[in-house]
C-alpha cells in the first residue's frame, strides 16, 4: 500500500515541481517581457537622439555653406572695388574723344577694353546702378556730394550722376555719386 502513496507523493511533487517550473518560467518571462520593453524604449530613445544629431548636423552643414558663400561675396566685393577706379577711367576718358582720325582706332580700343570689363563684372554678378538724372534720391544707393537749386527738378530729385554706383546680388558695394537738387 505504499507504492500509491508514493505514487500519488511523487505525482504531487512532480506537481509541484511542475508548477515551480511554471511559476519560474512565468517569473522569467515577465523578466523578459520587462527587459525587452526596456530594451525598446532605450532604442527608442538612440534613434530619437540619433534623428536630432543628424537634422543638427544637417542645419550646421547649411549654415556653414550660408557663410562661405557671404565671405565669398565680401571678398569678391572688395576685390572689385579696387577695379571701379579704371573703370570709372576708361568712362571719363571715352567721354573726352578728340576730335582728330587719327585717334579713332585708339578710342576704339579703350571702348572694346571697357566693353571687356563691363562683362567680366557682369559674369561675377556686378551690375552697374540704374541711376539717372530725375530720380528721386534715395541714400540706400546714392551718395550726395552736393545740394544745389536746379530750375528743372524739384527737391530731393538726382540732377547729375557724378560716378556710377556698383552692386553685387543685392548688396551696394559702391554707391553713385549724385548731386542732388534742394
Amino acid at each position: 500500500m505504499d507504492e500509491p502513496k508514493n505514487h500519488e507523493e511523487e505525482k504531487i511533487t512532480q506537481d509541484n515541481a511542475f508548477e515551480e517550473d511554471m511559476s519560474s518560467s512565468e517569473n522569467e518571462l515577465e523578466m523578459l517581457k520587462s527587459e525587452n520593453e526596456q530594451l525598446r524604449l532605450q532604442s527608442a530613445e538612440y534613434l530619437d537622439s540619433l534623428q536630432r544629431e543628424r537634422a543638427s548636423f544637417a542645419n550646421y552643414r547649411r549654415r556653414v555653406d550660408q557663410e562661405n558663400l557671404q565671405i565669398y561675396d565680401i571678398a569678391l566685393g572688395d576685390l572689385v572695388k579696387i577695379f571701379l577706379p579704371v573703370v570709372d577711367d576708361l568712362e571719363r576718358a571715352l567721354k573726352q574723344k578728340p576730335e582728330i582720325p587719327e585717334v579713332d582706332p585708339w578710342y576704339q580700343g579703350v571702348e572694346l577694353t571697357l566693353q571687356k570689363l563691363y562683362k567680366t563684372l557682369e559674369s561675377k554678378g556686378v551690375q552697374k546702378l540704374d541711376v539717372n538724372p530725375g530720380d528721386e534720391f534715395d541714400p540706400a544707393i546714392h551718395e550726395a556730394i552736393s545740394h544745389e537749386a536746379h530750375p528743372d527738378f524739384s527737391d530731393g530729385q538726382v540732377v547729375e550722376v557724378l560716378q556710377n554706383g556698383y552692386k553685387l546680388k543685392d548688396r551696394i558695394i559702391r554707391p553713385a555719386l549724385v548731386r542732388v537738387a534742394k
